[in-house]
């Protein structure tokens, strides 16, 4: 197997070139030089194409915004922009911005050349030979997309070979190869791979892939058991119709499947994949591998047995290679070694008895389908074992609501800490907001720092009754740590405040244990 020096696969991302053409996704100037610096400075990519020459002034300004900062930071030649075969017009548009590699859009197969252009092979080729060359009296760098090169493959192989060996001897750095309909299977990847590498081997080959069967990471796989030398991918998997093939994904094949080298630091997925998902408004799925939500955690109860001894249920995808943690769910397939992990985690230790009690309502609770969270175990023990493990020292003493039409909501709110009573009123845009704004001049008045809210989400059982419980579960960031909290009443206001008070006691008691064990040092 043919790769790059030191046996490394080059990443290319196109997270915001491809990636931006996700339906509704677009990203602001400011969102993509902030996906570049991560991308580049902490992720670690080899090359990012940001963008498609022509598209509009504002794309023409944020590639400029990112180019300045690449200049300062001596990683210009990392950037990338899709152009077109139209004479010196892209290469024109590509140079004012201050990019200095193209990647030049060509037809990959016979169909594109002459149903979509209407020309010939011969023409299509002198007219990319003209392009190159402009580029090349420009001082700019060029690849090569071979535009739909997978059905030029499938139907018109002659076409794609008489393209290449009419390109091969120009000055172009790298021929990418893009499945642009996700119509390959990895069978035939590898053939038509395998074919390309071995008909052409001093060219270097990049392959695109596309997800329309859901066999994108796959395809790369085969791609890169071929001898393929530079993959392409996104950002969460962000692109056209089923999108890309996400970068999170490919890094583990290509590590752990086929022991290939990249430069990406695994450690940085989770942050930029976050970062992504909230510019992009796409929400990750929460069993999307390596970076969903729930991709990390063991639901049966055997499974976190068999963690406790050596490990049985882990495989090589550690959650702390990419920036995570496991965790054990609480629910109805919670066994007492779920419950364990998680009062480990708290510093808990419970006797069997206690333990028996706690897990039979933890499977109660699980078969109503209410949500249980590893912070609601310290209450749910609590109330189960009748005394008060988690020494709840904030206590709300009473609170008012009002919301008028035409007026803005008003809280009123008198809380104890500490044995203190304090009492504060605000107005807010919506009643739970205006009781976080009372509650943040308190806290402001006592000098004590308070948490950011960083989401907020509601659910209501299905069946549209009248009288269902809500659940309101809110995340906070405090001094570096994500947490969240879950507050479950008739009453969604009252339901968010109940996780409020439940955040304010977790910062509190979290606070005390510190200080404790820095006066027993």
């Amino acid at each position: 197997m043919k790769q790059t020096e030191n046996n490394k696969v080059e990443i290319m991302d196109t997270t915001l070139r491809d990636g931006e053409q996700t339906s509704g996704v677009s990203f602001g100037s400011h969102e993509k030089l902030a996906i570049a610096r991560l991308l580049i400075n902490e992720l670690g990519v080899n090359r990012l194409e940001i963008a498609s020459a022509r598209v509009s002034e504002g794309e023409f300004e944020a590639v400029k915004q990112v180019v300045r900062w690449a200049e300062k930071n001596g990683c210009l030649s990392k950037l990338e922009v899709l152009g077109f075969v139209d004479g010196d017009v892209s290469l024109q548009w590509i140079q004012n911005a201050g990019c200095r590699v193209v990647n030049l859009l060509c037809k990959g197969s016979y169909k594109h050349v002459t149903e979509q252009l209407r020309k010939t092979p011969g023409e299509h080729i002198t007219d990319i030979k003209e392009v190159v060359e402009n580029a090349q009296n420009r001082g700019m760098e060029v690849n090569v997309y071979l535009e739909d090169w997978s059905n030029g493959m499938l139907h018109s192989p002659e076409y794609v070979f008489q393209l290449m060996d009419s390109l091969k001897e120009l000055p172009i750095r790298r021929f990418m190869l893009p499945d642009t309909l996700g119509i390959l299977n990895p069978g035939n990847t590898y053939e038509y791979c395998r074919k390309m590498v071995e008909r052409y081997p001093d060219q270097h080959f990049d392959f695109h892939a596309h997800n329309d069967y859901d066999l994108a990471v796959a395809n790369v796989y085969s791609a890169v058991r071929a001898g393929i030398h530079g993959i392409h991918t996104t950002v969460n998997g962000l692109g056209e119709r089923a999108g890309n093939a996400p970068l999170s994904s490919v890094l583990a094949v290509l590590h752990d499947q086929l022991g290939v080298a990249t430069t990406i630091y695994e450690e940085k997925l989770n942050r930029v994949s976050k970062l992504v998902e909230t510019y992009s408004g796409v929400h990750i799925p929460p069993n999307k591998p390596i970076i969903g939500e729930y991709v990390f955690t063991q639901c049966a109860g055997v499974h976190a047995d068999g963690d406790s001894k050596n490990n049985l249920y882990c495989n090589d995808l550690l959650p702390e290679r990419f920036g995570r943690t496991r965790e054990y769910a609480l629910g109805k397939t919670s066994g007492k070694a779920n419950i364990r992990k998680n009062l480990e985690a708290l510093g808990i230790e419970l006797d069997e008895e206690s333990m028996r009690k706690v897990t039979e309502r933890i499977i109660e609770l699980g078969d109503k389908k209410e949500m249980v969270t590893p912070e609601d175990l310290p209450y749910i023990i609590s109330d189960v074992l009748r005394h008060d493990q988690m020494n709840n020292k904030i206590k709300i003493l009473n609170y008012s609501l009002s919301l008028a039409q035409g007026l803005r909501p008003i809280a009123a709110l008198k809380i104890e800490i500490d044995g203190e009573a304090y009492e504060e009123s605000a107005t807010g845009d919506g009643q739970y907001d205006a009781f976080v704004r009372a509650l943040r001049k308190i806290y402001r008045s006592l000098g004590r720092p308070f948490p950011m809210l960083t989401n907020y989400s509601v659910s209501i059982p299905p069946g549209g009754r009248t009288d269902a419980f809500v659940q309101t579960i809110i995340s906070w960031k405090h001094e570096g740590e994500e947490f969240k909290t879950r507050g479950l009443d008739a009453d969604q206001t009252e339901a968010a405040i109940k996780a409020t008070l439940k955040m304010l006691n977790k910062i509190e008691n979290q606070a005390n244990a510190s200080l404790e064990a820095l006066q027993n040092k």
